[in-house]
């Protein structure tokens, strides 16, 4: 429905309310449950994952595939084994942290829903400061784990045993850092005032981005070739092979200000 010109903004019918009102639809007390952040985060984390894994295995005997892989020297494609050894760890972490802990943060936000849904130039306003305030804290904190030696050996080593990571990989960390960065996610949407429903747009992408980055596949759809300023997989695994560069997880302007940013192709020191 068209808003009449200088009619406020909370009377309008965004072109999102049919959508929002199925959400909604007799699923109040599932929305609201405490558990559901840490399933919906576990369970997309998992689907979006499907994906590369097709391409892990079509990998092992198809060359094409094998040769959207970024580094030549990486390797074959991790096996079946590796994939299941990685999830039952990020498994583990949910359930013995992740749930209980966000389970206690969400019952005391205690969060309503809404009966308008946001505009679209709301949604798109409210998750793109949401990507980029989790960029920037993601920045100054995985500088720091990699700066301070304790806080590296004790959160952060466990995530770079991965020298070329698989897209499961992106959540294969101690249960701290693996809390660290879900609560970072909530706080974000918390922080910026997201519509719950900016808000699951915002988590959905936020955790497509994390498992492309860590996906190993330079493939001609990803996001870092249509959008210039987006590091993308190439810019994470450089990461994960000289650990000094490359920090932030998606866009690449903190790098380039603080100058520790390496493009994809160029010549990598031995650490």
């Amino acid at each position: 429905m068209n808003a009449t010109p200088g009619q406020p903004e909370e009377l309008r019918a965004p072109l999102l309310q049919g959508l929002w009102e199925q959400v909604r639809s007799g699923q109040e007390e599932v929305l609201l449950s405490p558990y559901l952040p840490a399933s919906i985060a576990f369970l997309t984390h998992v689907l979006f994952c499907a994906p590369f894994l097709a391409l892990d295995v079509l990998g092992g005997f198809c060359l094409r595939v094998r040769s959207w892989r970024i580094a030549a020297g990486s390797g074959p494609p991790p096996s079946l084994r590796r994939w299941l050894d990685c999830f039952w760890r990020v498994l583990y972490g949910y359930l013995t942290t992740v749930l209980p802990a966000t389970a206690l943060v969400h019952a005391l936000r205690s969060p309503a829903l809404p009966a308008l849904a946001p505009s679209c130039r709301r949604l798109f306003v409210e998750v793109f400061a949401c990507l980029l305030l989790f960029d920037t804290v993601f920045f100054i904190c995985h500088v720091v784990m990699h700066r301070v030696t304790w806080l590296y050996r004790n959160t952060h080593q466990l995530h770079h045993r991965h020298h070329a990571p698989f897209a499961l990989a992106a959540q294969d960390s101690g249960p701290v850092e693996l809390l660290s960065l879900l609560l970072l996610s909530l706080g974000s949407a918390w922080a910026v005032g997201c519509h719950p429903l900016s808000e699951a747009v915002f988590h959905l992408l936020n955790t497509w981005l994390a498992v492309e980055d860590h996906c190993g596949y330079e493939l001609p759809w990803a996001l870092h070739r249509l959008v210039p300023w987006v590091g993308g997989a190439p810019h994470h695994q450089i990461h994960h092979t000289v650990h000094s560069v490359n920090f932030a997880p998606y866009f690449i302007h903190w790098d380039l200000l603080f100058g520790t940013y390496r493009a994809p192709g160029r010549h990598l020191p031995t650490e």
